[in-house]
C-alpha cells in the first residue's frame, strides 16, 4: 500500500513514516499543504494521511481542492483538533476517516486495512487470496498447496498491486510509480527483472494464477481457474 503523509512537523512526520515503513507500507512525505496538494494530484497513492494545521494551505482546504479536482484517493485526517465540529467538517468536505493525536499505530493500521476493504481489497487475517494463492501482507509471503515462499520488499509491493487489484491491467509506469515512487529514475527493463523474479516464485507454488504480459500496455494477474 502506497501512502502520502502530509504533516508539517518534521519529527512527527519522520516518526509516523518510520513506523509505517517498518510495517511494510510505502510512504512518501509532504511538509506543507501546497506540497501535499501537488503530490496528491499527480501521485498514484492508495491512501493520503492528512494533518490539518499546516502552513501555506491547511488540511481542510487541501482535501476540498483534491475532491473538487476529482481526486478520489481515500483520505484519513490525522490531527490534534478533536472537537465534534472539527470531525464533522473534515468528513463533510470529503475525508474518509478522522483520527486525533495522540494515536495508536495499531489503530491507524486497522483504519488503513478498513479503507483497503472498502476499496475492494479483500484483506482478512492479513491475507489476500486470489485463486489458490495467498499473499500474507504481514509476513511478506506467497503460499499455496502447503508450500510458501518469502518475498523481498519490492517483490511484495508488486505482488500487493496485483493481488489487491486482480482484474486490473497495470502499465509499466503505474507499477514503477507505485513501487519505486513517482520521482525515481527506475527503468522499465529493471521492472521486467522484478516481474521475472516474482513469476519464478509463483511458479514454485504450482499456482492457478499467473502474471500475464499485456502487449503494448503492461501486466495483469490472471486467475487461470476463472479464465480457463
Amino acid at each position: 500500500m502506497k501512502i502520502l503523509l502530509v504533516e508539517d512537523e518534521v519529527q512527527m512526520s519522520e516518526a509516523i513514516a518510520g513506523l509505517l515503513r517498518k510495517n511494510k507500507y510505502l510512504v512518501e512525505c509532504a511538509f506543507d499543504g501546497e506540497e501535499g496538494l501537488q503530490m496528491g494530484m499527480v501521485g498514484d497513492y492508495d491512501v493520503i494521511i492528512m494533518d490539518i494545521m499546516m502552513p501555506v494551505i491547511d488540511g481542510y482546504e487541501v482535501v476540498r481542492l483534491l475532491r473538487k479536482r476529482g481526486i478520489t484517493t481515500p483520505i484519513i485526517m490525522l490531527t490534534a483538533l478533536s472537537s465534534v465540529e472539527d470531525k464533522v467538517k473534515g468528513l463533510d468536505i470529503g475525508a474518509d476517516d478522522y483520527m486525533t493525536k495522540p494515536f495508536s499505530v495499531d489503530e491507524l493500521e486497522a483504519r488503513l486495512r478498513a479503507i483497503a476493504r472498502r476499496r475492494g481489497q479483500a484483506v482478512a487475517d492479513n491475507n489476500i487470496k486470489v485463486g489458490n494463492v495467498t499473499l500474507n501482507i504481514k509476513e511478506f509471503t506467497l503460499s499455496a498447496g502447503g508450500k510458501s515462499v518469502a518475498l523481498s520488499g519490492k517483490e511484495y509491493e508488486l505482488a500487493f498491486c496485483f493481488f489487491s487489484n486482480p482484474s486490473a491491467v497495470f502499465t509499466k509506469d503505474e507499477l514503477i510509480n507505485k513501487v519505486w515512487g513517482f520521482d525515481c529514475d527506475f527503468e522499465s527493463n529493471n521492472l521486467e527483472v522484478y516481474i521475472s523474479f516474482l513469476r519464478k516464485k509463483l511458479t514454485f507454488l504450482d499456482p492457478d494464477v499467473t502474471i500475464s504480459s499485456v502487449r503494448g500496455v503492461g501486466y495483469k494477474l490472471v486467475n487461470k481457474s476463472v479464465n480457463g
